[in-house]
């Protein structure tokens, strides 16, 4: 790999250094002690809260001293994903880099750009000396990624900057400055068990190989949902007249994660193998076709299980559990009446599993309208009530309204036509950026979001553009320049 922006270099050479560092979301104090410790080393002031957000002032260049201070921000963890071959241990094995032409992505797993390399190229930026900057606040948050609990527990005198850079948008040449608010339910059914029926015998029945993604950026796009298909596999073997009885059931990772593989462990007569085998393997092609141009190595198979098992679900529980998995709501409820392409309202099917006796589903809702955000999440919260069950909803976190007359914003566009003789897209996201609730914390911040070209976040198919990674620290280098 050739990189021939010299700059790049110096953000890789960090980036390199942060993926060595295990950082799952809820388990950043290894990277925030690194990054004490950096900036112990270069005598930078640095603060942590309670929950590990960490803040490190950078001293304005000569002639920016007194200028008012910026802050540049980003977050410490990552999702951990990786494909069902990969023994990686995010725990404690460093991110295995792949470099290939333009593109960095890992080997088979999650890359952790998202949101790595605004740490990387903040820490760059602050030890450059030939960028001219105003004081710089680096910010850098705990637990983005499972409900921005960093951001949510930030003290309002932990800044004192007003102007934010974030930089986890995930399109060069794109400014976001709105983004959708949301909330995660957790639902919970009760079960019930009873004996193995004599002649029966257990498989494995699972849904693979699909995309996954970002369950806000990609929500639109139509991709597969394990759980819903393997749902769909179950119900369809029930149908055909063949008892089936579920034994255990898992899918899903994080809350903003689509699911990409899910099985069940189910009971079979023993003489009805060949007959669900069959109809799985017809359903497989069936979902195969419908889900061709976003997941075309979608697949569903059934193989005997090892498992000895004594108990298994009741007729009732199993079709319980069933009818869950088609009646529950996943993806896009409406789209933006006021801005065109734009999901408004949806929600992804998170996650599935059987723990102590019960049946427990994760749902995350994301709207750009609190009170739509509200009315869906009540609707899922139904659906568990309904099937005689509980739901649980968390805090959440507010939209990020968009702020036109930003004077940020203006001097940024103007900036970005003047470098790149062309204008910046300026949009509103269905994801959870940080700003919406830094924005709620801090009255008057004025706030955008850039970042490099970021592919298929969230998946062991994530990768970043380098050459974007150069565009976007010229345009930083630019912007601060102008804020003396």
């Amino acid at each position: 790999m050739k990189v021939e922006h010299e700059k790049t270099k110096e953000v890789l050479k960090w980036f390199e250094e942060i993926t060595k560092i295990p950082r799952c979301s809820k388990n950043e104090e290894k990277i925030a002690n690194w990054l004490s410790q950096w900036a112990e080393e270069n005598n930078f002031e640095a603060k942590r809260d309670k929950v590990d957000n960490l803040v490190i002032k950078v001293p304005g260049s000569p002639g920016y001293e007194n200028s008012p201070a910026v802050i540049i921000q980003g977050h410490m963890d990552m999702v951990c994903e990786k494909t069902p071959d990969s023994d990686h241990d995010f725990t404690k094995d460093p991110i295995k880099l792949v470099y290939d032409g333009d593109w960095l992505t890992a080997d088979k797993t999650t890359l952790g750009a998202d949101n790595g390399i605004a740490i990387a190229m903040a820490m760059a930026m602050a030890l450059d000396k030939d960028v001219a900057h105003p004081p710089l606040e680096l910010l850098f948050t705990v637990d983005e990624e499972t409900g921005l609990t960093g951001a949510n527990k930030l003290e309002s005198d932990f800044l004192d900057g007003r102007i934010l850079i974030n930089v986890d948008s995930e399109d060069e040449g794109v400014f976001t400055v709105g983004c959708a608010g949301g909330i995660n339910t957790y639902l919970s059914v009760p079960l019930k068990n009873e004996s193995m029926p004599n002649g029966y015998k257990t498989y494995k029945v699972t849904a693979g190989g699909m995309k996954g993604g970002h369950s806000g950026i990609d929500i639109g796009m139509g991709k597969a949902n394990a759980i819903r298909i393997l749902g769909r596999a179950l119900h369809q073997v029930r149908k055909d007249g063949i008892d089936l009885r579920i034994v255990d059931i898992k899918g899903g990772s994080a809350h903003n994660a689509i699911p990409r593989d899910a099985t069940a462990v189910v009971a079979l007569p023993s003489g009805e193998f060949s007959s669900a085998e069959k109809i799985i393997n017809e359903y497989s092609k069936t979902f195969n076709s419908e889900f061709q141009k976003t997941d075309p190595d979608l697949k569903v198979s059934i193989e005997e299980s090892n498992e000895s098992v004594s108990k298994v679900l009741t007729t009732d529980s199993t079709i319980a559990i069933i009818q869950f998995t088609l009646a529950m709501l996943h993806g896009v409820a409406a789209m933006s009446p006021d801005i065109e392409g734009l999901v408004e309202t949806s929600n992804n099917f998170a996650n599935i599993s059987i723990e102590d006796g019960k049946l427990k589903v994760l749902s995350s809702q994301r709207s750009s309208v609190v009170s739509k955000l509200q009315e869906h999440t009540s609707r899922i919260e139904s659906l568990a009530k309904l099937a005689g069950g509980d739901a649980k909803s968390g805090d959440g976190y507010p939209p990020w309204q968009p702020n036109m007359e930003s004077e940020l914003l203006a001097k940024s566009t103007k900036l970005y036509e003047q470098l790149y003789n062309k204008k910046p897209v300026v949009e509103v996201i269905h994801a959870g950026l940080e700003c919406g609730i830094i924005g709620d914390k801090y009255p008057g911040m004025d706030m955008i979001s850039i970042g490099p070209d970021l592919k298929y976040p969230h998946s062991p198919d994530e990768k970043i553009s380098i050459p974007a990674i150069g565009k976007v620290w010229d345009f930083i280098v630019e912007l601060l320049k102008t804020m003396k």
